[in-house]
């Protein structure tokens, strides 16, 4: 009966990605707003050029907009007093905003363009715009699927359990990827991401000061970066306090970030975890030696991540105003 029910799990998973893949398309916009990516790019680039946030906070926004009931801009609705909205749940009270106003000041050029007004989803251009993050940092540039449309739901209560923890372990970032139809090697590439951005110094106290009851630190911290770790974040830091996922090339979309995991220097378990672990160990090492490899595994996945969830028909809309439903 089990076997029954993930067969039909997986019919359902494939006949849906299927019908996406259909839906979405490189040229969508082609007709209604030709210009529209390069219109997003140059509102991201003014963006980059204010704060370099910008790119991690993107980047972030994206993966935790796709992983709630998929890639529809759901993360960005704002909270009524009537519903406590994604953008407020513990999990994502950390989401920095200026990835929000990224999407918002491309929103605003869009609408700027009288053919463009109203004419692209919000999913989209957050869509094209960690497109454009990823290739500022010096990562690959690939061609996005469009097509999406804006989600009509946003809760709080819908985000409990969907998203990566830090102390997460393969077993359950395998799990919680493969919900979303993503395999252990496209999560191995997409964990990636942590080449870039920060992470409040809370998030990794525990693998440095309280691993467990006969060891304060994890044993798989490399011991240097340990005391690295302890200088920038002692015991009574400001809980805000935020230090680099990646301590050697912070600002550079690039392999170094497996090379990191090599070294024992994986700011959380569940990046550690992806070289101690034998089922993971192998392409770690591969994406270590191989900037090229990782890049189009990174690419592949993105695009497959970009379909999960989309909204089609009557179930979704284009919002005028991305953080609030109308």
């Amino acid at each position: 009966m089990a076997a029954k029910n993930l067969l039909l799990l997986f019919i359902s998973l494939f006949l849906t990605v299927n019908l996406v893949s259909a839906q979405l398309r490189r040229n969508f916009y082609a007709g209604s707003c030709p210009n529209v990516e390069q219109i997003v790019r140059d509102a991201v680039q003014k963006k980059v050029q204010q704060t370099f946030t910008t790119i991690p906070a993107t980047l972030r926004l994206y993966f935790h907009d796709c992983f709630v009931n998929g890639c529809d801009a759901s993360v960005m609705i704002a909270s009524t007093g009537n519903n406590k909205a994604e953008k407020d749940h513990p999990d994502n009270l950390s989401l920095a905003g200026d990835g929000f106003d990224t999407v918002t000041k491309a929103k605003q050029a869009l609408d700027a363009v009288a053919n463009c007004r109203n004419k692209v989803s919000c999913a989209d251009i957050l869509t094209i715009a960690t497109r454009d993050v990823v290739n500022l940092a010096g990562g690959p540039r690939y061609e996005v699927e469009l097509g999406r449309l804006d989600g009509l739901s946003s809760t709080a209560a819908s985000v409990e359990g969907k998203l990566p923890q830090p102390t997460d372990d393969v077993n359950k970032l395998t799990s919680l990827f493969a919900k979303n139809g993503l395999n252990l090697n496209e999560m191995i590439a997409l964990s990636g991401a942590h080449t870039l951005g920060f992470a409040h110094c809370t998030k990794v106290f525990n693998r440095i000061y309280t691993f467990n009851k006969t060891t304060q630190v994890d044993p798989t911290v490399n011991k240097g970066y340990v005391t690295e770790l302890r200088a920038s974040c002692p015991r009574n830091i400001d809980p805000r306090v935020a230090i680099n996922m990646d301590p050697t090339t912070p600002r550079q979309f690039d392999n170094v970030y497996y090379k990191n995991l090599q070294q024992g220097k994986g700011l959380f378990t569940s990046d550690q975890d992806l070289f101690t672990d034998r089922r993971s160990k192998t392409t770690v090492d591969l994406w270590a030696n191989n900037a090229n490899l990782f890049n189009q595994a990174f690419v592949n996945s993105m695009i497959k991540l970009g379909r999960v969830g989309v909204k089609t028909g009557r179930n979704g809309n284009i919002r005028r105003d991305c953080g609030a439903f109308n």
